[in-house]
């Protein structure tokens, strides 16, 4: 295939169902798996499928983002490949910042058409799959569409977060929805093949990945100068006024890691090995090489944990976990269904108000997320449950059960963070 694809990740808006991770960073550069970041995921797929001229559009939190894209994606002077920033800016004939997916592609447009290209691919920069895009970008030409969005069959319950669209018998996209209210969900049933129907998958919906031809961008923004979203403005105008508009069917594992609820679980089955998706075990995931001693494990019982390098383990237990770099945890800890960011730097000085940087000792943690930098004391006692009352405190969030301690967090020796189910209740400091 022609090879004149520009690819554009967006670098996602403020993040709050995320939040306290998106508090001081951006939704791509939240770490996932121990040792990644979740841009390096389009950014591989991109890479792997040979669309070699990259643009991540960064504007909210973006310093830690383009921080990472600027260290890790360092291409050779004669190689065709790049990874650039496009961040937002203020100009003459525009003041504003970018206010939704299609107005920060539109404010990009004024470089990227000084490029020559034939194909714009949109991507999100928060979503964990493995997809060969260079298919996609095949069924785009071959069915001469002018706009080719990447679908998943969902469930009904799934349905109402996702745009959701009906097609005919050639792929053709004939009716588009935005979120559908669960009262009028059964209406946007699609005839999918029988493997799907019997998982309950009977929704076809929009995974925010789309090929435009470029006549076909540059027409929609001239039409419509002050449409900022692609799901609620852009797409269903393309539909209604007969636009050749496809659906690319992908029926592989992708997950949206646009909660906290669904970062936690999809870490912990990374963790289990139930994930389908498997980073790098057929195609490289690339990321920001570290350059840190191998992890040392003293005297820990351990079962389904991933591992970053540079860790100080002394813990008793450590189960169904995610363990960042530079991580220390200290004796008769025991830690269980827990993701652990890890830590930039070392600090070996402590005392009970201002722990070390690390997890104590006889702590125990279950059902949470620690930030970077996070200073745990000894005997502490954070446990996550159900029956625990959402709700943001100084160096703590609680999300659906799950908590949060906060990047460069303080949880001082003794600290109780939620207690025992059965006591349906939070103690907090």
């Amino acid at each position: 295939m022609s090879n004149k694809t520009i690819c554009l990740i967006l670098g996602g808006g403020v993040g709050s169902r995320l939040y306290p991770l998106t508090q001081h960073r951006s939704k791509p550069a939240v770490p996932i798996g121990g040792k990644y970041k979740l841009i390096d995921i389009p950014i591989a797929n991109c890479l792997h499928s040979n669309f070699n001229q990259i643009f991540v559009l960064t504007q909210y939190n973006a310093a830690s983002l383009n921080q990472h894209l600027k260290n890790t994606y360092n291409f050779d002077a004669f190689s065709n490949r790049h990874v650039e920033i496009l961040a937002a800016e203020q100009r003459s004939d525009d003041m504003n910042w970018y206010r939704g997916t299609a107005d920060a592609v539109r404010q990009s447009l004024s470089y990227i058409d000084q490029m020559d290209y034939d194909h714009l691919l949109i991507l999100s920069g928060d979503q964990l799959y493995e997809m060969d895009l260079q298919e996609m970008l095949k069924e785009h030409v071959n069915s001469k569409a002018e706009i080719t969005i990447a679908t998943k069959p969902v469930t009904a319950k799934e349905a109402t977060r996702f745009g959701i669209m009906k097609t005919s018998t050639d792929q053709r996209i004939s009716s588009f929805i935005e979120k559908p209210a669960a009262e009028v969900v059964e209406e946007w049933k699609s005839d999918l093949d029988m493997p799907q129907k019997l998982k309950g998958k009977n929704f076809l919906a929009s995974m925010g990945i789309y090929f435009f031809r470029k006549d076909a961008i540059q027409g929609l923004f001239s039409i419509l100068p002050d449409a900022l979203d692609f799901g609620k403005e852009i797409i269903p105008y393309a539909i209604e006024n007969k636009y050749q508009v496809q659906s690319f069917l992908f029926d592989k594992y992708w997950e949206d890691i646009g909660t906290i609820r669904s970062y936690f679980d999809t870490n912990m089955a990374l963790a289990a090995g139930s994930c389908e998706y498997k980073f790098g075990i057929e195609k490289k995931i690339f990321t920001l090489p570290s350059i840190h001693p191998p992890s040392q494990i003293r005297g820990t019982q351990m079962q389904d944990v991933l591992f970053g390098e540079g860790g100080k383990i002394a813990a008793k237990e450590l189960s169904t976990s995610v363990v960042g770099n530079l991580t220390r945890i200290g004796e008769e800890a025991i830690i269980r269904r827990t993701v652990i960011l890890g830590n930039d730097f070392w600090d070996e000085n402590g005392s009970a108000e201002i722990p070390t940087i690390g997890i104590g000792k006889n702590t125990q943690i279950e059902n949470a997320i620690i930030d970077k930098n996070a200073r745990i004391g000894n005997n502490v006692k954070i446990i996550g449950h159900q029956d625990l009352q959402d709700s943001r405190h100084e160096h703590f969030t609680i999300n659906n059960g799950i908590v949060i301690i906060h990047r460069n967090a303080i949880i001082p020796d003794n600290t109780l963070i939620g207690v025992e189910v059965e006591k349906a209740e939070a103690v907090c400091f």
